[in-house]
């Protein structure tokens, strides 16, 4: 394979959590959707092949690079949700109750914030379909910056989504929170007026993971357990950071995210203190991703000059 160094770092991830997921799902005995995880990781695993034959071909280094990203990202995001879901049953004190006072303290109210959405159904809905698009804004700048030649750039985006996912989870797994859906109800006329990406089933569920653990696992119905710090904050700042500085993409995307941070309280069940922690996560991930880059790429020069250096003398 030819990899560049983040590259392989990232693969080196991917890897590591697989074993182990495949441990850890082995050992408390869940039931898998086997078949259901293979064509999501065929899929992955079918884009990384592509750029790979991209590059090794010499046809397009740009197509290469943007499929190789790709093929990383759904294989990435496969691996870390199954490793999320493996710390269920929560084994500390969730800290939702202190995050609710955070709320209150600040005058904010899930239940309000929702039902008053629900009131103005045409705001609830467009935030739904803001609240949907995280994901898909990600794949479009792998993409954007894949084929506009910003190698460096993808590679610190990938890098980045990568550690704050991790660093998401490990922060979750000493003091997880679920957002206020898990501990409010609310009234059944607001999830028939607007659509909820997180309603009271939604909720329920919720609980019933926290107190049970997972028994059967399936990439069908694999929900988002952290609340603090909001990931859909954290992507909303990557696809600000990294997105092309065209006027153009930039009057599409930052709309969008602007939306995305009432997006999150009203369709994402989080407390406001979420929306912070994820942009403060996002600043020290950010960083410490362009710290890590830096350092790979030194390290993978030495080994170059240290190759050429070993060949130099062998033909001599």
């Amino acid at each position: 394979m030819r990899l560049f160094a983040a590259e392989r770092f990232v693969l080196g991830f991917i890897t590591i959590l697989f074993v182990i997921d495949t441990v850890l799902i082995a050992v408390k005995g869940i039931r898998v959707d086997y078949a259901g995880y293979l064509l999501c990781g065929s899929m992955g695993a079918g884009v990384f092949i592509l750029g790979q034959f991209y590059r090794k071909s010499g046809r397009d280094l740009r197509i290469a690079a943007a499929l190789i990203a790709g093929g990383l990202f759904i294989l990435f995001t496969l691996v870390a949700s199954v490793f999320n879901y493996m710390f269920l049953p929560v084994a500390f004190p969730a800290i939702d109750h202190a995050l609710l006072r955070v709320d209150a303290a600040f005058g904010y109210s899930w239940m309000g914030i929702v039902t008053w959405a629900a009131t103005h159904p045409w705001i609830g809905t467009i935030l739904f379909f803001v609240y949907a698009t995280s994901l898909p804004q990600l794949l479009v700048i792998v993409i954007t910056l894949g084929f506009t030649g910003k190698e460096r750039m993808l590679h610190h985006f990938l890098v980045t989504g990568v550690l704050g996912a991790f660093a998401s989870i490990i922060f979750w797994i000493f003091f997880p929170s679920f957002g206020p859906s898990a501990y409010v109800q609310l009234p059944q006329w607001v999830s028939q007026t607007i659509p909820l990406a997180v309603d009271n089933a939604y909720g329920q569920e919720l609980n019933r993971l926290i107190t049970e653990g997972v028994v059967h696992l399936s990439p069908k119905n694999v929900l988002g357990l952290i609340g603090f710090p909001s990931f859909h904050i954290f992507m909303a700042a990557m696809s600000v950071w990294f997105v092309p500085r065209h006027w153009l993409v930039l009057a599409v995307i930052l709309p969008i995210n602007i939306l995305m941070l009432p997006a999150v309280l009203v369709q994402g069940g989080h407390h406001l203190s979420d929306i912070f922690g994820g942009l403060v996560a996002f600043a020290i991930v950010c960083a410490a991703s362009a710290w890590l880059l830096k350092w790979l790429s030194v390290r993978e020069r030495n080994g170059e000059k240290a190759r050429a250096s070993t060949q130099v003398v062998a033909a001599e």
